[in-house]
């Protein structure tokens, strides 16, 4: 009797994974990696020109971390049948954008995201200095972060003066969304600002070169000077594994699936190594998108949520051809409309950053210290103020324990 009525049960579960077929998976992945790109492509681009990339090579950066993030998915994801999705370091770039000009220039910043790689590699390898990093505080590594998203967040509220036809819609926009449908604010806000910007082109007879429109490496050799490896690799790796690599792992865990650790960090560092002469700062495992790839909606069955991840990696090497279109869109659009959508896309992050910034009363002032420094964009000795926010909130959080 048992083995009659347990079968009908059993054949009853199984058409529930095999109904759901591909279309979940790839529908997921195509999302992640869209989702993944539009809201924070403006802040890699601001970051990356701010430490002194000319528009090809932002360019050339952003088609190199869309192609070793790529390949690193498509490798994980099926060499462990697991929806590990990568990112480029959004908070990196965010950091270069504070950071601004180094001792060095754009070679130095090169230097130092082989540097920030390597690193990444050796955590990976080196349990110790993975310790080291999660001990760094919480608070710390979240003011510091606050601080240097603090800049970037207000460029939409001075961006209202200098463009006020294209940037309102833009706010107007991403605000309708946020309440609506959040998930899409960023992307519908950038697609109000392309709008936006092809119409200004349109209006002003403005130019578009063609052939910058083709996707194309620019590389450069690396330089390395002490102030930009003190300045930017330390910092942007701590601020990629504290606000990316730990986080992208408790979300796979909060979904049953144990990341590879050694695998993972040796792909995300290798890849920004080799990256970074084409000016690709750092890859990562993602964190937050990495639930649309990970979580039940993407597939039934947790043994084929792998598929989404893997559908990611080939999104973004599509994606990867219209880079350069991109930057050269932007690159013509009125003031201000860049910042606009990278400061807003920053929002959430800032508000979640000092969240944790200042939850604690124990160490509240230590935070604040950090998140005023990191802020203030001052720097010393040729270091930029991260890295000084960074040891300062830390020296407070000695003293006053």
């Amino acid at each position: 009797m048992s083995n009659v009525s347990t079968a009908p049960a059993t054949a009853a579960r199984e058409p529930e994974h095999s109904k759901a077929g591909l279309v979940p998976p790839l529908g997921a992945g195509a999302v992640t990696a869209l989702v993944g790109f539009t809201s924070s492509f403006a802040v890699v681009l601001s970051g990356l020109t701010a430490v002194g990339a000319t528009a090809a090579q932002a360019a050339s950066g952003l088609l190199a971390l869309c192609v070793t993030q790529a390949i690193g998915m498509l490798l994980l994801s099926y060499r462990y049948r697991m929806p590990i999705t990568l990112a480029w370091s959004t908070p990196g770039a965010a950091l270069l954008a504070g950071t601004g000009a180094v001792a060095g220039g754009w070679p130095a910043a090169i230097g130092a995201f082989v540097v920030a790689g390597a690193l990444i590699v050796i955590t990976g390898l080196w349990q110790r200095l993975g310790a080291l990093v999660a001990a760094i505080p919480v608070e710390i590594a979240q003011a510091m972060l606050a601080g240097v998203l603090l800049p970037l967040c207000l460029a939409p509220v001075r961006a209202v003066q200098t463009s006020p036809a294209v940037v309102v819609p833009v706010i107007l926009v991403w605000l309708v969304l946020q309440r609506y449908a959040r998930r899409w604010a960023v992307i519908a806000a950038f697609a109000t600002a392309a709008a936006g910007a092809a119409i200004s082109i349109v209006v002003q007879h403005k130019p578009l070169t063609v052939g910058a429109m083709v996707p194309s490496l620019e590389l450069t050799l690396p330089h390395w000077s002490w102030q930009a490896l003190i300045g930017v690799a330390i910092p942007l790796y701590i601020v990629t594994m504290a606000s990316q690599n730990i986080p992208g792992t408790a979300v796979l865990a909060s979904f049953d699936y144990r990341v590879p650790w050694r695998a993972a960090m040796t792909v995300t560092g290798l890849g920004t190594v080799i990256g970074a002469p084409a000016g690709g700062h750092a890859i990562n495992l993602a964190a937050i998108s990495a639930a649309l790839s990970a979580a039940p909606a993407a597939h039934p069955d947790p043994k084929r949520r792998w598929i989404a991840a893997f559908t990611a990696g080939v999104t973004y090497l599509l994606l990867a051809l219209g880079s350069a279109a991109l930057v050269t869109l932007i690159a013509t659009a009125p003031a201000g409309t860049l910042e606009t959508v990278a400061g807003l896309a920053l929002l959430a992050t800032l508000a979640a950053a000092l969240d944790a910034a200042l939850r604690s009363d124990e160490h509240r002032e230590a935070g604040v210290v950090t998140f005023v420094i990191a802020a203030s964009g001052v720097g010393f000795a040729g270091v930029g103020a991260a890295f000084w926010a960074l040891l300062a909130g830390l020296l407070v959080r000695k003293v006053l324990r």
